[in-house]
């Protein structure tokens, strides 16, 4: 990595994001995504018949396919802000619209998926591609809630309950900051996977542990307040209430027809968004100590990759520990640590193999053993494979 330069007070006066940031342009991807949804909404709407279900599936092949490809193509990322860098780029009001940018267009390229899938010519079946193909724009759209979740300003809290509105998973906006930063790499985390879990083991345990997770830490909020749960002031209705008026304005614009788009595209977006959070923390553990408290969240805790494609499209989501260790630091300034273990290729390359058990444990496990130099106690496994783990690897407990 390059390494970070030391500068004066006037180097930083001069100083720029546009001066600094290589890739400055490249972010506007990720709001560019439901451009691009709205383009296959278009090929299939407007082209001829022979297209429509390559069309239809374009957001699968978009995240399954090109972005691995072109992120196989164009490589890592070897670009690291030094620490005066950093306080510019947090400053540059750029990045801050970029973000923001991607809620309009997700809005325009929901409202237009829904009247392409209500035309008569459009069977079920291409109802479902369709919802699939806008679940992954709405899926990748949880990077942009997740941006903004961390925010102080309450105001870009709402706009986070914005972008989950299509995929009715607004709980995240609470669970997310309060439950998962504070339990991550911990068994005790939904949201944390374990060493030989599958990912149809984790979806359960993620989307409805971490529901239960923002209903109780929204309870104890509002108690402390001196509220109950009911409460006008409960964050949870208000995410829960933009949903519904997402999902009625849609019904109510389109009729009943559009339901099962609606249905799709939601469970699909949730799935992707749980793939991603089933791969980021997978068997790595914090050391528990002597009070049952854990150790401080570091680099070592989460999967990393420098893959630039996926990260420009991810707000940099793959330099996880440095998000982390620094919640409230914007994408744009965070950092790579040579510390943190690596993936063997970006998100997107590793979403397939996720959804393939016995390949993402050949793939994985052995990282995991490696990355604890073989003492797996100290790793995060699923308790009724742990005997097969340990056999597997010929390790015996002390």
């Amino acid at each position: 990595m390059n390494a970070p330069v030391k500068l004066n007070q006037e180097q930083l006066s001069a100083m720029t994001g546009a001066k600094i940031d290589k890739k400055r342009f490249g972010w506007l991807l990720s709001p560019g995504l439901p451009v691009i949804g709205i383009g296959i909404l278009a090929g299939y709407h407007f082209g001829p018949k022979v297209t429509k279900k390559a069309f239809a599936l374009g957001g699968p092949l978009l995240l399954h396919v090109i972005i691995p490809t072109i992120d196989a193509l164009v490589g890592a990322d070897d670009n690291n802000p030094s620490d005066d860098e950093i306080k510019v780029l947090v400053q540059d009001p750029y990045y801050d619209r970029i973000v923001k940018l991607f809620i309009p267009l997700q809005m325009a390229a929901n409202v237009f998926a829904g009247y392409v899938v209500t035309r008569q010519n459009v069977s079920l079946l291409d109802q479902i591609l369709l919802g699939i193909s806008m679940g992954a724009i709405n899926g990748v759209g949880v990077n942009t809630a997740h941006e903004l979740c961390h925010r102080p300003n309450k105001k870009d809290h709402y706009w986070s309950h914005a972008t989950l509105a299509p995929l009715a998973y607004n709980h995240f906006r609470i669970e997310h900051p309060y439950g998962h930063h504070k339990r991550a790499a911990t068994p005790e985390d939904p949201a944390s996977s374990k060493m030989g879990e599958t990912f149809y083991e984790f979806w359960p345990r993620t989307v409805f542990g971490g529901l239960k997770s923002a209903v109780e830490i929204e309870s104890k909020r509002l108690k402390r307040k001196g509220l109950s749960f009911f409460s006008k002031e409960n964050e949870l209705f208000h995410g829960w209430a933009m949903s519904a008026g997402f999902h009625a304005g849609m019904l109510k614009l389109f009729g009943k027809q559009v339901a099962p788009y609606l249905a799709a595209q939601a469970l699909y977006g949730i799935s992707l968004f749980e793939i991603i959070n089933y791969i980021e923390h997978y068997g790595l553990k914090r050391e528990q100590k002597a009070d049952g408290s854990y150790a401080r969240t570091m680099p070592e805790h989460s999967w990393n990759n420098n893959n630039i494609v996926t990260n420009l499209f991810l707000y940099q989501l793959q330099r996880h520990s440095d998000h982390h260790a620094y919640p409230t630091r914007p994408f744009q300034a965070l950092r790579h640590f040579d510390e943190a273990p690596e993936l063997p290729s970006g998100y997107a390359t590793m979403l397939i193999p996720a959804l393939i058990p016995s390949l993402w444990f050949k793939m994985m496990d052995q990282r995991v053993y490696d990355h604890y130099d073989g003492d797996l106690s100290k790793a995060n496994i699923i308790e009724k494979r742990r005997a097969k783990i340990f056999q597997k690897f010929g390790f015996s407990a002390k």
